[in-house]
């Protein structure tokens, strides 16, 4: 079995004001990963669907009072709704390209208890795969059994870590829009060198939400939820879904340009 993430950065055009979708690249993907015809589970990030109203409604921050509760209210209907108008566009893409996606709201399934994953039943998930279907889940706004919370954003990477341990996967494949983990942030350091395995050994030069509008932690949260899945054996590899062909190779298991943890 193969769990893919689908970035949100590259799905979706993550700075923008207002949820956007990249349309050619979410063909392009789709193409690309229609020919896989094994166990898959998907999930995607929120991109700009999910980024602009959490970062906006601060969900996830501690509630101080009746009128800030309301507030968040508000926050968590406008993401769950947004975010789920993203699962909707790219299930309809993949069923375009011959995929069998069913689209999974986490949010109706999944309850977290300080932000990491408490209330989780992955049986009809594992019933989708089961009889050839290919799920679709996605990073959601969610309720927290922490009442100074009552609500969190799960992020797609802690989806990958716990699906990827409940479903004995044998592979984790994270498309991003740069080609893995580097020794500096590429985008602003041309000098950076890409770093073929990261171990929980290895020193990275990683800030929270650099140069992001990303409220689940960016690279630096993503590293953080694949070294514990490491922990449990299971590989990760990071590559840069945004250069042609990279996802086809890597869902094939041919080699292709990325960083793996292990």
């Amino acid at each position: 079995m193969i769990i893919l993430k689908l970035g949100g950065s590259a799905l979706t055009v993550k700075d923008a004001d207002k949820p956007t979708i990249d349309e050619v690249n979410l063909d392009r993907i789709a193409e690309e990963i229609s020919d896989y015809n094994d166990d898959m589970v998907i999930v995607h990030g929120a991109g700009s669907y999910g980024h602009i109203y959490a970062k906006k409604y601060a969900i996830g921050e501690k509630i101080t009072g009746k009128d800030e509760n309301q507030f968040k209210i508000e926050g968590l209907s406008l993401t769950q709704a947004s975010v789920q108008l993203l699962n909707y566009l790219v299930v309809n893409k993949l069923q375009e390209k011959g995929i069998p996606a069913i689209g999974f709201k986490p949010s109706s399934f999944i309850m977290t208890e300080n932000k990491r994953i408490a209330v989780c039943d992955t049986t009809i998930v594992q019933r989708y795969v089961d009889e050839g279907f290919v799920p679709v889940l996605y990073g959601d706004a969610v309720l927290d059994l922490n009442d100074e919370l009552k609500f969190a954003v799960i992020s797609g990477d802690q989806l990958i870590t716990y699906f990827a341990r409940q479903l004995n996967a044998d592979r984790v494949i994270l498309s991003s829009d740069v080609d893995g983990i580097y020794t500096d942030n590429p985008k602003t350091n041309p000098d950076a060198k890409l770093i073929d395995i990261v171990t929980k050994d290895t020193k990275l030069l990683l800030t929270e939400n650099e140069n992001q509008a990303d409220v689940t932690g960016g690279m630096a949260g993503k590293i953080r939820e694949l070294l514990e899945l490491a922990e449990y054996g299971i590989e990760s590899l990071i590559i840069n879904a945004e250069k042609e062909g990279n996802l086809r190779l890597a869902v094939s298991g041919e080699k292709v340009t990325g960083t793996l943890i292990k």
